[in-house]
């Protein structure tokens, strides 16, 4: 591990922003239709920094930084994710190529939804290693780390990212979508506990 990932790390500050340090780069994606599926492209530049806080409340007027906005209106920002770890929380769909993990979180990003069906399609009907391709490239692509596919041999299937956090615009929902983390970027609570390290994870904002 770099001397930048071991240093990256995301606080959860009470009834406020989101502290970001360790250089962790942040980028805008925007999400666009792609055929029967979804993909994420470039948005707009943003400005890096070494540290850095995000806007958890929604009023800031420097999105995505915060500017002190929750303070002027109230933010309650309680936190509500579940601190049971990932495997116990998943339920298991088997497939007879691959089986599922799924805890049931969703980030409405929409990318599990594939060109013949969904990520649970693919599974259910992975008898085809075509099939079995797209179910792992369906889960893989879920930002929130809610499905994980699992090989027959019993290992865990993940993609490779470096740090990063990513701010999504979904404008064919005419919204902005949540903050897309990537790359196991440790995340500690307003209370100093360290939630899961999870290699896919998406924040509210």
């Amino acid at each position: 591990m770099s001397e930048k990932e071991s240093n990256a790390k995301i606080k959860i500050t009470k009834n406020g922003p989101y502290l970001v340090s360790g250089n962790i780069p942040i980028h805008e994606k925007i999400i666009i239709p792609h055929g029967h599926t979804y993909k994420l492209i470039e948005g707009r530049k943003l400005p890096q920094a070494e540290n850095y806080a995000l806007c958890r409340c929604g009023h800031s007027k420097n999105p995505p930084f915060c500017d002190g906005s929750h303070l002027i209106e109230h933010f309650n920002g309680k936190e509500t994710a579940s601190r049971e770890p990932y495997s116990d929380r998943s339920e298991l769909l088997e497939g007879p190529g691959v089986d599922l993990l799924d805890d049931g979180r969703c980030a409405f990003a929409r990318f599990c939804h594939r060109e013949n069906g969904t990520t649970w399609d693919y599974v259910l009907n992975s008898d085809s290693e075509e099939a079995i391709q797209e179910a792992i490239q369906a889960a893989n692509e879920c930002p929130s780390g809610r499905l994980t596919a699992i090989t027959k041999k019993g290992e865990l299937s993940e993609p490779h990212y470096d740090p990063e956090i990513n701010i999504v615009q979904d404008p064919e929902k005419g919204v902005s979508a949540g903050i897309f983390v990537r790359g196991k970027i440790p995340i500690e609570s307003e209370d100093g506990a360290i939630y899961e390290i999870r290699n896919r994870i998406v924040l509210c904002r």
